[in-house]
């Protein structure tokens, strides 16, 4: 589609269940198979957790082997990241960004497919790489250790992570093509949802930073199979040069992880809160300076690696500058609510959730940005319970939010409050049993990355592996959520939360073309302070608009 308006094309045909098995052009049969798998994906990582969790309950390797604990953490780490919370993001931004933005289709969307049916390959390589002994140098698969831990297995995750990391790619090129080029023609950039904003920092950091991983990745390969030495320190290479290249797309992953969700936060408070967002310009610069910061923060991964002190100042500096901007996140999503008339449904409470964990896993990133601490934490469990914080408490209670928020538009069912409520308490109760002990083991010294360890950190590692298993058991009532709303859930309203975002004018699951007519803004995306001159039962867009005056 070449124009920004709803046009009369008719590519898409009926749908049915088989599009969704197959190659479909269509951004919301695109958008629940990137959801579906990857949370297939995030069920079979959360097993690999549960087996983590489950070796670590006792001192002693009595679990699994060595080898296969090296294995499945290794997969575990890997899996979470590129398989579930990236995969995740892509599939709210594939469903909404042209709902939102009032046309009917990506800007290319037979690459959106093609991005998409790069994954399960990906996948599958990853987790067939148990044929031949599976990676066992963890995700960030630093030489020289992957250089000795298993030709084949290794070579396997880096051919996943190409696979998976071309998708990435071609995502973003089309999100941000499809938000700066599709826009409906009233729609300007700061009267776009903040969702799409945070979209568009995604992309360019996606399309800035993941062909630098590509391009280590690559070279790894070449010292694993073809004998090169550009890593291996035997042969004269620098593994240090790996840890750059590395982590100059890794830690800039961390925001390609968060940015989506810090979009679905700023799209479900507002709503829930019936209260305008606070600094809407704010947050939206905000995903942008995160975007360019998140670029020039890489090398404090690599403080005890031999990093000149000019240098861990320069970047102690950059990372800690970088709590501004969301800090500013935060404090206007906290004065959104302020005052505000809150219904704490699911999608709200996931939000709150996801508001004090992501409050602690960034208090202790300003911790781990500072030189002398992170040298007396590096590579112990403190690290493990930061980013965890930062990646499942930010990341995936966000996720959650969003899902319950947009469950009824992507269904056209609404979903069992109870059970979404039930599976918030498990999982907030489990994330903060699991991850919190972490902090005081690794202040006391535990080690990350092993099976064997000291009787004297079990007590606490025993109550990390009782929320694992709590976590486990949450996914119980979201499941049993999902199949029961499917089936026997009451029919969605159009909009049932009142909000003002254009996907909620549609149908509740959109039709084919996404509007039965052209979308037309006559409110503001969180323009809430004006609920008393709009009925939200109206059935069309026409009676929506003329009964605001608009014609």
């Amino acid at each position: 589609m070449s124009s920004n308006s709803i046009s009369e094309n008719t590519h898409h045909k009926e749908r049915k269940l088989i599009d969704y098995f197959t190659f479909n052009t269509d951004h919301k049969v695109i958008g629940i198979q990137y959801l579906v798998t990857s949370f297939l994906f995030y069920f079979i990582g959360g097993a690999f957790a549960e087996v983590v969790r489950t070796e670590l309950a006792t001192p002693d390797p009595d679990f699994v082997s060595p080898e296969l604990y090296n294995q499945i953490f290794t997969l575990h780490g890997t899996i979470m990241i590129f398989l579930w919370i990236v995969p995740a993001g892509a599939a709210f931004a594939n469903y909404l960004i042209p709902l939102m933005i009032g046309t009917d289709d990506m800007a290319f969307p037979r690459l959106n497919a093609i991005a998409f049916w790069m994954i399960p390959p990906g996948g599958i390589l990853l987790l067939s790489s148990f044929l031949v002994g599976a990676p066992q140098s963890g995700w960030t698969s630093y030489p020289p250790l992957s250089l000795m831990t298993g030709k084949w297995g290794e070579e396997f995750w880096i051919l996943s992570l190409l696979l998976l990391g071309t998708s990435s790619i071609l995502g973003g090129i089309n999100f941000a093509t499809t938000i700066l080029k599709m826009r409906m023609k009233d729609m300007d950039l700061h009267s776009m949802p903040l969702f799409c904003w945070a979209m568009l920092a995604t992309s360019a950091l996606i399309l800035l930073s993941t062909p630098v991983l590509a391009g280590a990745l690559i070279l790894l390969s070449f010292d694993l199979m073809a004998g090169t030495n550009f890593f291996n320190p035997s042969g004269g290479g620098d593994p240090v040069v790996y840890q750059h290249l590395f982590w100059f797309y890794s830690h800039p992953a961390v925001y390609i992880m968060i940015l989506p969700f810090f979009g679905i936060v700023s799209e479900v408070i507002p709503v829930h809160s019936r209260k305008p967002i606070f600094g809407y310009r704010a947050i939206a610069y905000s995903s942008l300076a995160i975007s360019f910061l998140g670029l020039i923060v890489w090398a404090h991964h690599m403080f005890t690696s031999g990093t000149p002190g000019w240098l861990r100042m320069f970047f102690m500096a950059t990372t800690m500058l970088i709590a501004v901007p969301t800090g500013i996140k935060v404090f206007s999503w906290c004065a959104t609510m302020w005052g505000g008339k809150i219904e704490l449904n699911s999608p709200m409470l996931f939000s709150i959730g996801f508001l004090s964990s992501f409050l602690i896993g960034g208090i202790t990133g300003v911790m781990v940005a500072s030189v002398p601490f992170d040298i007396h934490v590096h590579d112990t469990y403190f690290i493990v319970g930061h980013f965890h914080y930062v990646l499942f408490g930010g990341s995936a209670l966000a996720l959650f939010s969003g899902f319950y928020h947009w469950f009824p538009k992507m269904t056209g069912k609404n979903y069992h409050e109870g059970l979404g409520q039930l599976h918030f308490i498990l999982t907030f109760v489990g994330l903060n049993l699991t991850f919190m002990p972490m902090h005081q083991l690794g202040l006391m010294g535990m080690n990350r990355r092993i099976a064997l360890y000291d009787i004297e950190f079990q007590p606490l590692n025993l109550l990390s592996t009782a929320g694992a298993y709590t976590m486990a058991i949450s996914t119980l009532p979201f499941v049993i959520n999902v199949a029961w709303s499917l089936f026997k859930g009451t029919q969605a309203e159009r909009n049932p939360w009142r909000a003002l975002t254009l996907e909620w004018q549609t149908a509740s699951p959109p039709i084919i073309e996404n509007f039965e007519e052209e979308p037309v803004l006559w409110s503001g995306p969180y323009d809430y302070g004006i609920d008393e001159e709009y009925d939200y039962e109206q059935e069309t867009v026409s009676d929506m608009l003329a009964d605001v005056g608009v014609k």
